[in-house]
């Protein structure tokens, strides 16, 4: 569960300054040790969010860096694809981070406001859609105005896992679960800051960190305390594809998934800007030459007199 429905922070202020500065002169050391053991093939700076982790509980000279609120560890930029100037998302990992939020996310979160029908084409068939919408029910009226269950059709938003507000906070002992449509852009990172969170969580304590009941430490996390558990592990969802699913696959691929579904039309508007740019440098050549044409005459002239010719 992501953003501020875990607002609880028992963390105290112990941190020292210099011992931050040190701390963070020793991260990368440790980041580049962690990255021989990554499993997942995207960029060995993944590893820096294990790296960046294990260096928050680190004391130095007995001061203890502790991450009270605005003190948690920054999430590492990881060269995500759909990130290049030319390259979109990548529909495989789209497909499977479905599948994960699906799977996982899907029995807290929500995705209010995304429709089956946009996902038609970009991860799944027109047919898969249709099959996939409605295995789903949906409250809705009759020709008589009774309220009546009817299966969802592709232009029916995903189904939410609670009915209200009030209902998700009981059975999240008070915790609310945001809804995941516009995550990656309601938090600072986007999908590095999901990916970072996905894969931070730390058994071990650092000094001056409380936990309340149900609640676990990870240093990504405004505060360090999140109510949320663990949600991901090695083979917690079986690919369709058969890739292996690693912990580090699974927060790949929901977070290229939850940046799609913050954005769904990226992709569209990246090729306008292409082409857009493009137009407008060949028109910028055009131009150039046609001005250079039209007035080279006129700016090469040189004015000069004959003496004597007017007598």
């Amino acid at each position: 569960t992501f953003g501020n429905m875990f607002s609880s922070r028992h963390i105290s202020r112990t941190a020292v300054s210099a011992a931050a500065k040190r701390v963070g002169q020793r991260v990368h050391a440790s980041s580049a040790t962690a990255a021989k053991n990554v499993d997942l093939g995207f960029s060995w700076r993944a590893a820096l969010v294990g790296g960046l982790g294990s260096a928050a509980v680190m004391t130095l000279g007995g001061a203890t860096l502790a991450f009270a609120s605005g003190e948690e560890i920054h999430p590492p930029h990881l060269p995500w694809f759909q990130n290049s100037y030319f390259h979109g998302f990548d529909h495989a990992a789209l497909r499977r981070g479905f599948q994960v939020y699906k799977e996982v996310c899907a029995a807290c979160h929500s995705l209010s406001y995304i429709r089956y029908r946009e996902m038609d084409g970009v991860m799944f068939s027109t047919e898969e859609i249709k099959n996939m919408a409605a295995e789903d029910t949906i409250e809705d009226l009759d020709d008589k105005g009774n309220v009546i269950l009817r299966p969802r059709i592709p232009g029916d938003v995903l189904p939410a896992p609670y009915p209200n507000e009030k209902a998700a906070r009981a059975a999240n002992n008070g915790a609310y679960p945001p809804d995941l449509s516009l995550v990656t852009k309601a938090r600072h990172g986007g999908s590095d800051y999901i990916f970072a969170i996905l894969t931070g969580y730390k058994e071990e304590l650092p000094p001056g960190v409380e936990l309340g009941e149900g609640q676990e430490y990870n240093p990504y996390f405004p505060g360090g305390a999140i109510s949320m558990p663990k949600p991901l592990s090695d083979e917690r969802v079986e690919y369709e594809d058969g890739t292996p699913a690693t912990e580090t696959q699974l927060a790949k691929d929901v977070s290229v998934f939850l940046e799609w579904a913050s954005e769904p039309f990226y992709e569209d508007r990246k090729k306008t800007g292409i082409k857009t740019v493009g137009t407008m440098a060949i028109l910028t050549l055009l131009s150039g030459y046609h001005k250079r044409l039209t007035w080279m005459a006129l700016k090469s002239r040189r004015a000069y007199s004959v003496p004597g010719r007017f007598r």
